[in-house]
């Protein structure tokens, strides 16, 4: 069902906040991007059904397939996870999640790159450093790691949501099952302070001198959370597809636009996820959702270790034959044709384009035409 609201649309109408407020370039750019998704100043193209007995004519705008639209993320969705599903060992997995203190949010506000860079790197530097420790896997693992940084009110909150494959390869290139598949992977309370000191011993090295912040960091106790494993590949997949391409807010979140006030479902944590609505000025919305606008070509989704393409290629068909699965076989990746919505049964073929000037007049009367036709008229036109 299409949502009653839209963030685009809020975007459209609060164009000179957007203009006036102190978002940088990059935020603005993204900010119009996203209000002019899906309207004529987008361009457009008109599609036909395939199917003869139909033959309906569909008027389209284009999108703006920026990675932070709420209406852009099911096309690029569906790509990434079917090409993860070629990658997959068939073995369980782990969930866990790194989480950063509200003490670097400052930061993360002034310099992004450089402490998201950061919380990947040393969610992988942890992880990987007790997998190769003998007393736990004494094996290299891998890590499929997924940014996000906001919480349910859409403050900032970074953490890595992290998919760990429940083994690792030795040095010799033998696979090796983790010692406690229904178990936490590793101690988290053991992860969480190695976590911490390999962050701020990394933020020191790319020149942060910040004592004040360092010792409020080492005051507060960092989280690694570890969740339910999964049981098996399927349910990784079915994970992946909820969460690789979320964003900050979904258009049907929004329940109430009105009076200069944005009124969004969320979750109070406090009170088990209980739902409840929270209301914001509408400029207090947009400022909350550019905070998580990543910088131009930021890379939100990382893979380490056994999940990396350089080790896949050298490594992977190995383990499937140690783990006894088939060998994988190279397919492309592929997706549904668009179905027409009309007879739900011939695909569309687009059949015209047109720039922001919008589809000539001649389209525009044959759309209105059929428009105005009984629906059994209608599946006979031309």
């Amino acid at each position: 069902m299409k949502p009653q609201y839209e963030l685009g649309k809020i975007l459209q109408d609060y164009k000179r906040y957007i203009e006036t407020a102190s978002f940088n370039s990059w935020q603005k750019r993204t900010l119009f991007a996203l209000a002019r998704c899906r309207t004529v100043a987008m361009g457009g193209h008109i599609d036909q059904c395939a199917d003869p007995e139909c033959s309906k004519l569909h008027l389209s705008y284009n999108s703006c397939r920026n990675r932070h639209c709420p209406k852009c993320q099911g096309h690029q969705r569906e790509i990434w996870i079917q090409k993860r599903q070629a990658g997959l060992l068939p073995v369980g997995y782990y969930h866990l999640v790194f989480t950063l203190p509200i003490e670097l949010n400052p930061l993360a506000l002034s310099e992004p790159r450089l402490v998201y860079d950061t919380l990947f790197q040393t969610a992988w530097a942890t992880l990987n450093g007790f997998a190769q420790t003998p007393n736990f896997l004494g094996a290299t693992t891998g890590m499929i790691a997924m940014l996000h940084t906001w919480g349910s009110t859409m403050s900032l909150h970074p953490h890595l949501h992290c998919i760990v494959p429940a083994g690792g390869i030795t040095k010799k290139g033998d696979w090796k099952n983790a010692p406690r598949v229904n178990d936490f992977l590793f101690p988290v309370e053991s992860m969480s302070n190695v976590f911490r000191a390999k962050y701020v011993a990394e933020l020191r090295k790319k020149g942060i001198e910040d004592k004040t912040l360092f010792d409020e960091l080492f005051k507060k106790e960092w989280v690694v959370y570890a969740k339910k494993p999964f049981g098996n590949p399927n349910s990784v997949i079915e994970y992946l597809g909820r969460y690789t391409h979320k964003i900050a807010i979904s258009n049907h979140r929004i329940k109430a636009v009105e009076k200069g006030r944005v009124t969004f479902k969320v979750k109070n944590y406090k009170k088990e996820g209980k739902p409840e609505l929270l209301t914001l000025k509408t400029e207090e919305f947009i400022r909350r959702f550019s905070m998580h606008i990543l910088p131009k070509r930021f890379v939100r989704i990382r893979h380490f270790g056994l999940l990396s393409s350089t080790s896949k290629r050298l490594h992977l068909q190995n383990i499937l034959q140690q783990l006894g699965a088939p060998k994988l076989k190279t397919r492309a990746v592929t997706l549904q044709h668009l179905i027409c919505p009309t007879c739900k049964k011939g695909t569309l073929k687009t059949v015209y384009q047109f720039d922001n000037r919008g589809p000539p007049n001649h389209w525009l009367e044959r759309l209105q035409s059929q428009k105005n036709r009984s629906p059994e008229k209608s599946n006979a036109m031309m």
